[in-house]
């Protein structure tokens, strides 16, 4: 039976989050930035990157995992390219700066890419590719992550759910925001499962011996000890509905994000001492922006936006079905009612909250 869920408005879990950052001895800025990041990822219904993921914060800061005030750098820089050391900081405000960085770029130049090394988990991709949207440009982020999907034909998790977002401005219609895992499903979806004492579907994930499961707890057991198995590709097992493809978009994420800024990739980030003491994650992040009007009119292309999902829109529906949706519509759509009615917390979620506010003696009011 599904727990009623905790409902918050959005400004007050803003503030809670905020002090949770600062009590880290995180920079106000850097606090607001991360703590902005989360909240929206839970506007726009992505419960499994929003403030669950808080206690993943806290832990990291006060193992050193994370560095509250890293000393960032740029590595190098070209009028169209650049790549930052985040000093092992947090990820949210790097990426943040990072985008803004590219945007910049795309400005003066026509477009503009920044890779990030040496950083930590950056929440929602699409976040950062929505940044590009209100200066008429095309936005990209992507960022590798901890070893959680097998490859086609393997039985060991290799590489990261490596997500890829990209934003492209409409007119009147809502922008075009697609934010994916190239995994089946994200991580967070099989805490989300396990918190409900859900069963899986079929197809998401394997066990430690390669084989498909729906027990949830098993597979993130095994993420811990490291025993085998994890998510699959996007497109399932093997190479009959595409597997191949997921595990080759996968790929791709970490040649742009590690390989290509010098970052960890593969089986290579989150490691340990060889007493199974966490190091630095050394996470990768890539963004990019695209300055519209370097090939086209924008409102041509703005029109253009709005005709095309139209199209897609009126298009004749599936028997049973009612509704067409434009990547992007969903989040929109759940942004705006959370928005009034609150955030629904779960309940497993809403008390680690207060957990972490007993420890580091800040106010819980939510």
């Amino acid at each position: 039976m599904e727990e009623t869920p905790v409902l918050v408005q959005v400004e007050s879990l803003k503030d809670f989050c905020v002090q949770v950052f600062l009590k880290m001895d995180v920079p106000e800025e850097d606090a607001r930035i991360t703590t902005d990041v989360l909240v929206n990822a839970d506007l726009r219904g992505i419960d499994s990157h929003g403030v669950a993921r808080l206690r993943r914060y806290v832990n990291g800061l006060r193992d050193g995992m994370m560095v509250a005030r890293p000393e960032t750098r740029a590595v190098t820089e070209t009028p169209t390219t650049a790549l930052i050391d985040a000093g092992g900081g947090l990820g949210q405000p790097v990426s943040h700066r990072a985008m803004e960085q590219a945007i910049e770029k795309a400005q003066e130049y026509g477009c503009g890419f920044v890779t990030v090394r040496n950083s930590n988990h950056y929440g929602i991709a699409g976040y950062y590719a929505m940044m590009a949207l209100e200066h008429d440009c095309i936005g990209i982020s992507m960022t590798n992550a901890a070893v959680l999907v097998v490859p086609t034909f393997g039985r060991d998790a290799m590489l990261g759910t490596n997500p890829i977002a990209v934003a492209a401005p409409a007119g009147e219609e809502r922008p075009f925001v697609m934010d994916m895992a190239t995994s089946t499903v994200p991580r967070g979806k099989l805490e989300v499962y396990n918190r409900l004492d859900k069963p899986l579907p079929q197809g998401w994930a394997t066990d430690e011996r390669g084989t498909g499961t729906t027990d949830a707890a098993r597979v993130l057991d095994n993420f811990k000890t490291r025993a085998g198995g994890g998510l699959l590709p996007l497109g399932g097992e093997g190479e009959l509905l595409s597997g191949h493809k997921g595990y080759g978009l996968a790929l791709w994420v970490d040649v742009f994000c590690a390989v290509l800024s010098g970052a960890a990739y593969a089986n290579l980030v989150y490691p340990k001492t060889a007493d199974g003491k966490p190091l630095p994650s050394n996470i990768g992040h890539f963004f990019g922006a695209w300055r519209v009007d370097g090939f086209r009119p924008v409102d041509e292309f703005k029109a253009a936006m709005d005709d095309l999902q139209r199209r897609l829109r009126n298009t004749p529906k599936a028997e049973g079905q009612e509704r067409i949706y434009i990547h992007g519509e969903k989040e929109y759509e759940e942004t705006e009612r959370r928005a009034q009615v609150g955030i629904p917390l779960n309940p497993k979620v809403a008390a680690d909250l207060k957990t972490i506010g007993q420890e580091l003696d800040v106010e819980y009011n939510l």
